[in-house]
């Protein structure tokens, strides 16, 4: 009988273990934000827990562009993590039948994400990555290639991928929470759409971090070899988001 999912309500410790990268001044000159802080250190607005006007402040040019790059971002990325474990689940449930469970409980996640921006995209009319074919290729053979490789590959491949995505979400998270914080102090209502756009991404940063949490736990670290594969994903991680952020 297939062990039950443990799905936290709250992250471990284990799901922060994360490098934080470059010094303030580098950060500074990235349009997408990112963090390793533990989400327990976040700030938590008022704002966010008060019934919202339908209509607020319109947003800054400088906030428009963030999102307009943070969500296509975010679009691209979902994508990649459906066709990954669309890819891996044939051989990783075939050799490892009672892992069926948690490899469908994590692409049903990350469907639901990808359907979320999809429609976040439509709605604003924001243009999803150019890169798109591309990534679909990469992400499939990525999926397949650790899938074949076997249990441990393809679970070091999440530990790195959702590693790079859970510093990324964390760093939109805190990004927009200052945002909150600051209309708060000016007495300015925060709207409907930002109140759901930040607990809908805190939410996905979570289940995330989730699927970290997992990949360690069903021996993403015994992957021969470990570093090598997860150094070269994570950095193919990176260099995707900084080509989808302008491309």
């Amino acid at each position: 009988m297939a062990p039950a999912l443990l799905v936290r309500a709250r992250l471990t410790p284990l799901a922060f273990q994360l490098r934080a990268r470059g010094s303030n001044n580098a950060a500074s000159r990235r349009t997408i934000i990112t963090s390793s802080a533990s989400p327990a250190t976040e700030p938590h607005p008022e704002s966010l827990d008060k019934p919202q006007d339908s209509r607020s402040k319109p947003l800054s040019a400088r906030q428009k562009k963030f999102l307009d790059k943070a969500l296509r971002v975010n679009q691209a990325g979902e994508l990649a993590a459906t066709l990954i474990y669309t890819s891996q689940a044939p051989p990783i449930n075939k050799a490892h039948p009672h892992l069926r469970p948690l490899m469908k409980h994590m692409y049903d996640q990350e469907a639901g994400h990808f359907k979320y921006f999809n429609e976040i995209l439509a709605k604003h009319r924001i243009r999803p990555t150019a890169m798109y074919p591309m990534w679909s290729a990469a992400a499939t053979v990525l999926g397949w290639g650790t899938g074949i490789m076997g249990r441990e590959a393809a679970m070091a491949c999440t530990e790195a991928v959702e590693t790079e995505i859970g510093e990324h979400y964390n760093g939109q998270v805190r990004e927009l929470l200052g945002w909150v914080t600051e209309m708060e102090d000016k007495g300015e209502e925060i709207g409907e759409e930002l109140q759901g756009l930040v607990k809908q991404i805190r939410k996905i940063r979570d289940e995330e971090l989730e699927h970290l949490d997992h990949a360690v736990e069903n021996d993403a670290k015994q992957a021969n070899p470990y570093e090598l594969l997860t150094g070269v994903i994570r950095v193919g991680c990176r260099g995707a988001i900084w080509v989808s952020e302008k491309v």
